[in-house]
């Protein structure tokens, strides 16, 4: 202890313009590892704690990786029900896969010891993501932990502003930014691909992952020097000897079997020929204890998954008769549900979604709250997985990990094609429901999405179609597959997700179930992946060419400009203007402060009488223009008149009649509708005369009975 301050072990480095530094053995010191990451104002605690002992039972690896935001990072109190951060935010899920993904095909398929990592956010000064900080601590702490982590893995955010890569762009870059890509991997080879995208194309894409594992290099370098510094001793993990010997003896007596169920095209079909064999196996091992079933079961599993991939890497045809290059066959409708605003039934082989595009005012935009500080949202997609679209039965409890991620890359591949709020006001939703699965329902709801949305009538500067793409790889041999299966996803080495239009990349996910993979690995799979998305977007277009008009189901919906002066008038005092035209015509309006206004309406009508109202507030009264008027209010020297929506003149009672009136309750009351002609201001208060209108009544039917009588004369 020195100057009554902890001792720590740290490291620091230059990444891009930042400097980083690492901290370990000063915080959360029962852990296993713990590490500060801090950059800047950023500080996140990023722990890890692993079970020493593994449960036998588990025949997986029991990863868990949590990220969390406080509040107190940015010296805010959230707001709503759950304030204290009770629940994660759909951030904090999405951060939390982004960790967890490129950490686990680190770990060797032997071990099964329990770990958890949790990522704290503890200080922001709101101009960049924490994500990337919370990716290199949990690397760091791995390291330092001691357990069988093949890494250290590095992480990088890569933006591309005015023709060049940049490296951890700010939130204020990335406004102006092509691109938001992050990018994890090890020394040798990318393990994560993670981006959004206006429209880039494979070159520019496949430059940006190379930049970004470039840049990566000097968070390795850190890692590995703060591993020697403090790292803990390597666990020694027992090498499992049983699994080996039963996957020999299922080897000889089920590979034909295995094999030829594989040929079995249909899913369903297939489950059963495999669920059978599994039942099999099962029973020829009748004195096997829980455990040693598991370690048989395992070696089941190995030899699916090699029988499957000797087969592809042979040439020979994939699991339903396809070459490595063929899209399954394609099945689209559109305007499938009367009462939706937009839906779309998308069916690729054995994967279905329907998805469906519902259209909203400003207020239905999504509020959201972070660290960063509230906003909101006016495009929102969710995906819906129920246990009945893969045949299982299940009950529903909300969206899981995978569910939100799912919906998020969708969400991302169509956010480049979505027109600006100033052309098209309208908050929109998207729902994905998947209704079969057999491989890539992700990419499904976002061929589905951009269906719907045109089909609800809204403006897409182009259609986007997605593809996932896999890969089998065996020493230096590899085959890139076109339109996984879910088979081929489950055996596979990489679930490569890529989504676009005709012009370029608007999303891209890469996962690697393997210690990473090459450039020409990559640059294969993103050609492949565009003759593919090229080949669905012909189809897609077949079935809608062009966005339709606004469904008959849809709002009405108009966005104009008024001077900002008017906008007190429109709200009226205490809001009694607006929330009167409000109540009257059932739409609704909202008013920015630059003057922009929305009405939206339930339909045409309702929007069109609103309409009318918030125009006659803005018409500035004329003089001499005769207005039909009604009567608010009557005082003794005359009354109150609106002739226009918050506009009321004075009809002095010396102006309610020829003739000299007494009392004007006995010639008008109050809600009546009569002519009144605008005959001057007073101190900018309008002067109203129903006399005016008499008079000229008057002269003008003496200048008809002149006319008249002149008319008999010259007969």
């Amino acid at each position: 202890m020195e100057n009554n301050k902890l001792e720590s072990t740290s490291v620091e480095f230059q990444y891009g313009n930042q400097t980083v530094k690492l901290e370990t053995n000063k915080v959360a010191r029962q852990t296993t590892a713990a590490v500060v990451v801090t950059i800047g104002d950023l500080v996140v605690l990023t722990t890890c704690v692993a079970r020493k002992e593994a449960d036998p039972k588990k025949d997986f690896f029991p990863l868990a990786v949590f990220y969390q935001e406080k509040f107190y990072a940015t010296g805010t109190i959230p707001g709503g029900f759950f304030k204290r951060e009770a629940r994660p935010t759909e951030r904090e899920t999405l951060t939390s896969r982004l960790i967890d993904r490129p950490i686990r095909p680190l770990f060797p398929d032997s071990f099964k010891n329990e770990v958890q990592i949790f990522c704290t956010v503890m200080s922001s000064g709101k101009e960049q993501n924490p994500d990337i900080a919370s990716m290199i601590g949990a690397s760091a702490a791995l390291c330092v932990a001691g357990v069988p982590f093949d890494g250290p893995m590095g992480a990088a955010r890569v933006g591309f502003i005015d023709g060049n890569y940049v490296l951890n762009p700010s939130y204020e870059e990335l406004e102006n930014s092509y691109l938001d890509m992050v990018v994890a991997g090890t020394e040798k080879a990318v393990l994560m691909v993670e981006s959004e995208a206006k429209e880039l194309n494979e070159d520019l894409m496949l430059g940006a992952v190379l930049f970004g594992h470039q840049e990566m290099q000097a968070v390795i370098n850190a890692c590995t020097e703060l591993k020697q510094k403090a790292g803990k001793d390597d666990w020694i993990v027992s090498p499992d000897e049983e699994t080996p010997v039963y996957y020999k003896e299922l080897t000889e007596k089920y590979s034909d079997k295995i094999t030829s169920a594989f040929t079995i095209k249909n899913k369903s079909d297939r489950s059963s020929a495999i669920g059978e064999i599994k039942e099999d196996i099962v029973n020829s091992y009748p004195d096997a204890d829980e455990i040693q079933l598991g370690k048989v079961l395992s070696a089941f599993k190995n030899l699916e998954k090699d029988i499957v991939r000797k087969n592809i890497l042979s040439n020979q045809p994939r699991i339903d008769g396809r070459d490595t290059d063929t899209v399954r066959p394609i099945f689209i409708e559109t305007d499938v549900l009367p009462s939706a605003h937009g839906s779309s039934l998308f069916t690729r082989g054995e994967t279905q979604a329907i998805v469906v595009a519902t259209l909203g005012s400003s207020r239905d935009a999504q509020r959201i709250e972070s660290i960063e500080g509230q906003g909101t949202d006016n495009f929102m997609l969710h995906y819906n997985f129920p246990a009945y679209s893969v045949g299982e039965i299940g009950m529903p409890l909300g969206p899981k990990r995978r569910e939100i991620g799912h919906g998020n890359l969708a969400k991302r591949a169509i956010k480049a094609v979505l027109p600006d709020v100033e052309d098209f006001g309208y908050t929109m939703r998207v729902v994905s429901e998947i209704t079969e699965s057999n491989g890539s329902s992700s990419m499904a709801s976002v061929c589905g999405t951009s269906l719907s949305l045109m089909d609800a009538g809204v403006p897409l500067s182009s259609p986007v179609a997605g593809i996932a793409m896999g890969l089998i790889k065996e020493g230096d041999e590899f085959a890139v597959l076109t339109d996984i299966l879910g088979d081929e996803d489950h055996l596979g080495d990489m679930d490569f997700k890529v989504a676009g239009t005709e012009s370029g990349i608007t999303a891209l996910q890469m996962d690697i179930k393997i210690q990473g993979i090459t450039a020409d690995i990559m640059e294969s799979a993103l050609t492949k992946a565009k003759t593919a998305i090229n080949h669905i977007l012909g189809i897609m277009n077949e079935a809608i060419s062009s966005p339709k008009e606004l469904s008959e189901n849809a709002p009405a919906m108009k966005t104009f400009m008024v001077n900002k002066d008017k906008i007190k008038e429109i709200i009226g005092k205490g809001g009694a203007v607006i929330k009167g035209m409000q109540e009257q015509t059932g739409a609704t309006v909202d008013i920015s402060d630059d003057g922009t206004i929305s009405v939206f309406g339930q339909n045409q009508s309702s929007m069109q009488e609103c309409l009318e109202i918030i125009e006659g507030i803005l018409e500035e009264p004329e003089l001499n223009k005769v207005y039909k008027g009604k009567v608010v209010k009557i005082v003794d020297f005359g009354a109150f008149v609106n002739i226009l929506p918050g506009k009321d003149g004075l009809l002095h009672i010396s102006e309610i009649a020829e003739e000299r009136t007494e009392d004007v309750n006995a010639v008008l009351s109050e809600g009546q509708e009569i002519d009144v002609k605008l005959i001057g201001f007073d101190r900018g208060k309008m002067k109203l005369s129903v006399k005016a209108l008499a008079k000229k009544e008057k002269v003008e039917e003496e200048s008809a009975q002149e006319s008249s009588d002149q008319e008999e004369v010259e007969e």
